[in-house]
């Protein structure tokens, strides 16, 4: 009987903490798989002295028992994840790369980068790293596959083709046309290192499922941030919720076993777009200073405000998440009062749903006690009375069982209910 494969999610606007829930929960699994996104997203996983800052190499990786797969949804950058790969000395047989994920080439980056420039004051806010531009190529299918670069000097052509057939394009954003041979040697490098790991995912996933192995799927940034059910245009540009891990691994929805949900215990942002519940005052800078909340790709300071109950509630139903991983709950000690929105004001009426767009929403809050000290704590029993409460009111809100509650970036101090 094939098993099932376990999802975790980002709930918010990314950032939530996934990373170490995902090395948290890949300690008993066999395999981890990221399904989307590229190396715009970051995890960062603290282990005793050591903080690993991981993009693109799925979370298993720090489980030297747990083997890696990054599937076709992901678009990956051989430059970026070879330097990532350089954290690790154990990778051989632990890693397999999908033949059919799209390549993300520095040149994606700097159409990004001049785009974002054009548009001026109405930019998204990308990282720069070129996701939007490679998946752009792969929709309008004048991409390439991780599989061609098993063949360098036949993607070198076509690129040098891809180049010539849009040159008005390139010129009028400033982007020059890779050089040949510069070209050849870039690509050929990249098969160098990474032709041994190239491999049909699609396959390998259903022979792992027949196998009856333990199965951890991660995808990258968050639900109000995917490309069709986030906060569009400011969104990423893929699918990041779970039933993007169908198409972005090539399993079917029956295939999906529990779906752990990942949302801070308030809300971050990085970015252009609205985000109703923002603190502009002293109580969001005060967020960010104790939750160190700068990003851990491009270090930019995130946009950091209150629980968001409403925008949950629709990524919860979205996923359907079977349980929710509270994170950084210590980073609320010491809030003589935290608020959670509980709906919006759009155009002078109250609403308690994710309208079309949220440009204009105002937050309604709800105010509960705050409390001293969650920092560490490993037992629900051990939180204070107000902590508890608070906890149980989201959970109410939100209308999934919060299961998981971490105290502080320690893989140890993780309350599991």
């Amino acid at each position: 009987m094939s098993s099932k494969a376990d999802l975790i999610v980002g709930l918010q606007w990314g950032d939530e903490g996934k990373g170490k829930i995902v090395d948290h929960m890949a300690q008993s699994h066999d395999y981890v798989c990221r399904f989307a996104g590229g190396h715009n997203a970051g995890h960062t996983i603290v282990i005793g002295e050591d903080t690993y800052a991981l993009h693109l190499i799925p979370s298993g990786v720090l489980n030297p028992n747990a083997k890696n797969v990054v599937g076709n949804g992901v678009v990956l950058s051989p430059k970026d994840f070879i330097i990532e790969m350089e954290q690790f000395d154990n990778l051989k047989g632990r890693l397999f790369l999908s033949d059919k994920a799209h390549v993300l080439l520095p040149y994606h980056a700097l159409i990004d980068q001049a785009r974002e420039r054009m548009k001026g004051d109405k930019a998204i806010g990308t990282t720069g790293k070129g996701i939007g531009p490679a998946y752009g190529d792969k929709i309008a299918r004048v991409g390439h596959r991780l599989g061609e670069l098993l063949h360098p000097d036949k993607l070198t052509a076509k690129v040098i083709d891809f180049f010539a057939a849009n040159e008005p394009i390139f010129t009028a954003m400033g982007v020059e046309a890779p050089q040949k041979e510069a070209l050849l040697s870039e690509l050929q490098g990249y098969k160098d290192i990474l032709g041994e790991y190239i491999t049909d995912t699609t396959q390998l996933m259903w022979e792992i499922m027949d196998a009856d192995k333990k199965i951890l799927l991660e995808g990258a940034q968050g639900t109000m941030l995917d490309i069709d059910h986030g906060t569009y245009p400011y969104v990423t540009s893929s699918t990041t919720v779970s039933a993007g891990a169908c198409s972005g691994l090539g399993i079917n929805p029956k295939d999906l076993g529990k779906v752990t949900g990942i949302a801070k215990a308030y809300c971050t942002r990085v970015g252009n777009g609205p985000f109703p519940s923002e603190d502009f005052g002293a109580e969001g800078n005060l967020l960010r200073k104790n939750g160190h909340e700068f990003g851990t790709t491009t270090g930019r300071p995130r946009r950091c405000g209150w629980f968001d109950a409403v925008a949950m509630r629709h990524a919860v139903r979205v996923n359907g998440v079977d349980q929710v991983a509270l994170m950084k709950l210590d980073v609320l000690d010491g809030f003589a009062e935290v608020k959670v929105c509980v709906a919006y004001e759009v155009e002078g009426k109250e609403i308690n749903y994710v309208p079309y767009d949220l440009e204009d929403a105002k937050p309604i809050y709800k105010s509960f006690a705050g409390w001293d000290q969650t920092e560490g704590a490993r037992t629900f029993d051990s939180l204070p009375q107000t902590a508890k409460e608070y906890i149980l009111a989201v959970e109410e809100m939100i209308g999934t069982k919060i299961g998981i509650i971490s105290t502080s970036p320690e893989r140890e101090d993780t309350i599991i209910r």
